[in-house]
Order: C-alpha cells, then structure tokens, then sequence
C-alpha cells in the first residue's frame, strides 16, 4: 500500500515541528515511499533496535534449519546454553521476555558457534545486500539503506542467495500474541501496537524505533535526535501518521 502524498507531508510537517533533525522514513515491500534528508554516507546508532535487526533473524536461522526448537529447555543443548536461566527455560520464554535477549543471545552463540555479529552478518545482513550495518564500539551502527532493505525484505522476503533468518514462516509466528492472556502482551521480541501495527521496542520506550504492518504492506522507523531520545508522544504520533489511514 503506497503511501498517500498528504500522508507524507503530515509526516514531514510532525516530525520537523518536534524533532527536526530525526531521520525517518515509511515504505512497504517495494522500498522507502518518504524518507527524510538524510545522507547517504550517513551512518546512524541504531543499537536500541539490535534486538531485532540482528537477535531475531538469527534465532529465525537457527529455527528454520532445526537447530532449535522453541519449547525445548535449554538445557537439552547443553550446559552452557542453560546457564544462568531457571531450570525448565526455553527459547520461547526468551523471545517472549522483556530481560531475555542476553541468554538468548548466549544461546544463539552457543548453537551456531560464531558471536552474533558474525551471525547475523553472515545469515542476514549480506543475503540481504545490507553492506554497511555493523556492531562496532560496542553497540550497532546502519545507514537508513539498510534498515530499509530489512523492512521491505520482512514483509516481502525476497529470492536470495540463501536463507535470512526472516522467512514467512518465521516472520508469521513472531507477529503474532505469544503470552496468552498474560499482560503485557508480546509477539516473538516484537510487541503489538494500535492500527494491527507491531513495534520493537516496546510501544512505550523512547529512542529509535521501526514498525511492521503485513495487513497493510507497510513499515515505519524513526531515528530521533532529541535527548535523551525520541519522546512517546512523538513516537505514537508518528506511528499514527504513518498507519492510521489507508
């Protein structure tokens, strides 16, 4: 679904109001439909949303070839992959848990062997031509190039040269309510939002953040440069803007 040119200019207009130096764009499977002026050497911290441009594909990898299971305990993978967690812990209650990326970005690690920047590079981020993202000093680093790659491949996975970690199958049971009546609801380390919208992070954190709709065909991310980070209010806002109207 295309993005109307009053839709962009709302957008436009919003965001330069109340953060004028963000850098945003919204888009579908074809690519970014408004973007902002941002350069195209520029190279943006988009460590708040590592979770899933580089955690969730992977663990996806690994799923899609067997390696793991989501509802088996860790402990069937070994000491090591368990370690730290309580007895009986599986993926599932990682991807499901607000404090569960570090063990299961120790289990991801454990399974393929490789740190997960070297995971993710080699299972996502190159099939996807996604050539300038990168962990360095710490936390992630991406052009808006890339992130736009990630989010028109996630709704429209692509032929590449193998898999990505962002398969349909894949993609269709982490987009979906995995806690049951528990509250706060949560996909498979994405969270549902107003509009059949799924975000990461959570609808109420602050910072960058990026958006998913299949129903619609549409994406959304918005790298802000207020500090401390982008306000919730901007954030719901923008996420309005970009979804709310067809």
């Amino acid at each position: 679904m295309t993005l109307l040119s009053d839709q962009a200019d709302d957008i436009r207009a919003l965001v330069g109001s109340a953060d004028p130096g963000a850098v945003w764009a919204v888009g579908g499977p074809d690519g970014a439909h408004a973007v902002s002026h941002a350069g195209d050497d520029a190279v943006f911290d988009v460590g708040a949303l590592a979770a899933v441009l580089a955690l969730w594909p992977a663990v996806g990898s690994l799923v899609e070839e067997g390696a793991l299971r989501l509802h088996t305990p860790l402990a069937a993978y070994g000491v090591e992959a368990a370690a730290g967690t309580p007895a009986g812990t599986t993926a599932h209650h990682l991807l499901t848990h607000a404090d569960g990326t570090a063990a299961l970005t120790r289990l991801a690690e454990h399974l393929s062997g490789s740190p997960l920047a070297e995971l993710a590079a080699a299972r996502v981020w190159h099939p996807l031509g996604m050539t300038r993202i990168r962990f360095a000093d710490g936390t992630l680093h991406a052009p808006l190039a890339d992130l736009v790659r990630f989010l028109s491949h996630l709704l429209a996975p692509a032929d590449t040269d193998g898999p990505t970690g962002i398969s349909r199958a894949w993609t269709a049971q982490s987009l979906r309510i995995r806690t049951g009546e528990l509250t706060p609801a949560r996909g498979l380390l994405w969270h549902p939002a107003p509009h059949g919208v799924w975000a990461h992070p959570a609808p109420a954190a602050t910072g960058p953040a990026l958006w998913v709709c299949p129903g619609r065909h549409r994406w959304a991310l918005i790298l802000p440069t207020l500090s401390p980070g982008c306000p919730t209010a901007l954030r719901s806002a923008f996420r309005d803007a970009a979804f709310a109207t067809a």
